[in-house]
């Protein structure tokens, strides 16, 4: 499967009876609640000795990449076109690949 087939899958349980300003701002919102349950698995496994749970992250992950294709999909925009974007914007920013110096001295955008 494509990232552009996911997209529009993913897209076909996303609720129709939202407008495009709730689709995107459910979509960001989603992005951050679901990072957080990514990052609550990683913390228990480093922070308080838990074994990490795979299967349990991957899920998360996948909660992640659907709320990305909502935001996605309320800016009119599709999957490779945002990942086409990043992948530039890091090829300017390490034509090398990435050093640390150029990450500690880098400018901001």
């Amino acid at each position: 499967m494509t990232i552009n087939e996911y997209q529009k899958l993913a897209m076909t349980t996303l609720n129709p009876k939202l407008d495009k300003k709730d689709v995107l701002i459910n979509g960001v919102m989603g992005l951050c609640g679901e990072s957080g349950e990514a990052i609550d698995i990683v913390k228990k496994h480093l922070a308080q000795g838990h074994e990490l749970d795979r299967e349990h992250l991957i899920k998360e992950l996948g909660d992640v990449a659907w709320y990305l294709a909502e935001t996605a999909t309320a800016l009119d925009v599709t999957l490779e076109e945002v990942l086409s974007q990043n992948i530039e914007k890091l090829k300017k920013r390490y034509p090398q690949g990435f050093e640390v110096e150029k990450s500690v001295g880098r400018q901001e955008e």
